[in-house]
């Protein structure tokens, strides 16, 4: 059996293995002055620009020309001359006089009706025939304006006092009207009624209170509560008790107007002999005599005396006005931005002018083992009143509480020591907070109004720090 042939097999050759695995060559850092610098002036700029953001930013205010008006307003109380009339029988009444008119001895003011005849005839007879005259809506139209103008919702119950006031003086306009244009029909329908005559010359008004007779003397703080006032008008037509208020005369031009006092006001009017006050409701300026009194229960009060315009206020128990103050006139400037500063009391016939410079300042005796000398140092003056000059004492190069300074061409010396403190504003036109005095001529809760023009003072147009709280003298101010 022959033997089967195989397949011849290939020889494998066998390699070494190669080593695959790379080493990089690292370059060698190379430092050069020039990103050194680069680096620290990208981290300064960095840090700036930090700081700057979170930095509290100084606030200021630029100066400007302004004034302060401090208009105080008040509510005080009329006291005039008035009497009150009553009726001598019972019956309808019916007006001929109009409020606020001004009548003279004898004039017919009323006429009362007891059987109620006249009511019935001017019912019948007055509704188709009579209507209001343009002076009659001029009245109206002008009473309406001057309570609009006064309005104030704290004092609601005015509402109703004009209301009735409105109402009788409408009604009043028709029944005057009425009478003008029916008085021969009257006469022929036998209507009988009495009339009443005043029997004193004045103004006329319908409006009772219970303050006609008041005395300033009797003045306490009570009278000015007016949710306790009533005051009542009776309306042509109506039914009248026998022995009731029917109207009032005023029978003088004098009046006056009574008003409480603060402590503050007191100190601010309480030298005053004359006002000058302001009626809004009626667009009215007037000056009057002023004086201040207590009250009865120990209150200050105002008294301002009038001797005319008192027509005007013939209806009127209450009234608001505003006192006019002085208009002062300066630079206007934030009441946070004032502060003060503490300073030395030089006298000023002390100043000199330096030797090698246009400078002033003061010679002050030097101590050193060689003897005594005098050197002269540039002073900054801050203020002058009377005859010292107010300078800021500096403990390392100027002068200071404790040295003696000279007189000019004498051997007089003067010691520092006494001191005084002025009010001012930190100015910082130049980038930093630099003291400057300031005089105020007046004030409200907001601002100052201070004298302008003054030597060591402010300019319009100067930067002041607004908050003076917010920053220290000679402290760099970023904007």
């Amino acid at each position: 059996m022959a033997r089967q042939k195989t397949p011849r097999q290939k020889k494998r050759t066998v390699h070494p293995k190669k080593n695959k695995k790379i080493i990089r060559y690292r370059k060698p850092l190379n430092l050069n002055i020039g990103m050194i610098i680069f680096a620290l002036i990208f981290v300064y700029m960095v840090f700036s620009v930090t700081a700057y953001f979170r930095r509290d930013k100084v606030q200021f205010y630029e100066v400007q020309e302004g004034s302060i008006v401090n208009n105080k307003t008040q509510t005080g109380i009329i006291l005039r001359q008035e009497e009150v009339k009553t009726t001598d029988r019972s019956g309808y009444v019916n007006y001929y006089v109009r409020e606020g008119k001004r009548a003279s001895n004898g004039t017919r003011v009323y006429s009362i009706d007891e059987t109620g005849k006249i009511a019935a005839f001017l019912a019948e007879n007055g509704q188709d025939e009579v209507a209001l005259k343009p002076e009659n809506l001029s009245g109206l139209k002008k009473q309406l304006t001057g309570f609009s103008l006064a309005y104030d919702s704290d004092h609601f119950r005015s509402v109703y006092d004009t209301k009735l006031s409105l109402d009788a003086e409408v009604l009043e306009y028709m029944n005057f009207n009425t009478l003008d244009g029916l008085g021969d029909k009257m006469d022929k329908a036998g209507v009988n009624f009495q009339q009443v005559r005043t029997d004193q010359a004045g103004i006329i008004s319908y409006g009772i209170d219970t303050y006609e007779t008041l005395d300033p003397s009797a003045i306490s703080e009570s009278v000015f509560d007016r949710s306790k006032y009533k005051r009542s008008i009776t309306k042509s037509g109506s039914l009248i008790e026998k022995g009731l208020p029917v109207y009032k005369v005023i029978t003088s031009d004098l009046w006056s107007v009574i008003f409480p006092l603060t402590d503050e006001d007191a100190k601010v009017y309480g030298d005053k002999t004359s006002l000058s006050v302001q009626f809004p409701n009626q667009d009215l300026k007037i000056s009057g005599n002023f004086s201040v009194f207590s009250g009865t229960d120990g209150k200050t009060f105002g008294k301002l005396d009038f001797d005319k315009y008192m027509v005007q206020f013939a209806s009127d128990r209450y009234v608001n006005f505003e006192i006019i103050s002085d208009r002062a006139d300066g630079l206007k400037i934030p009441v946070s931005s004032v502060t003060k500063k503490d300073f030395l009391l030089v006298p000023t016939d002390y100043m000199t002018p330096g030797g090698d410079s246009t400078e002033n300042g003061f010679n002050k005796e030097v101590y050193a083992q060689s003897g005594t000398s005098v050197v002269f140092v540039p002073t900054e003056i801050y203020y002058s009143e009377g005859n010292n000059y107010y300078i800021e004492a500096d403990e390392k190069n100027g002068l200071k509480a404790g040295d003696y300074i000279v007189k000019p061409n004498s051997t007089d010396r003067y010691q520092l020591g006494p001191s005084a403190s002025l009010q001012g504003v930190y100015n910082i036109n130049k980038g930093y907070a630099v003291f400057k005095q300031i005089d105020i001529l007046s004030s409200n809760d907001e601002y100052y109004t201070i004298k302008k023009n003054m030597t060591y003072g402010l300019s319009v147009y100067d930067h002041i720090v607004l908050n003076a709280e917010s920053v220290n003298e000679g402290e760099l101010i970023y904007q």
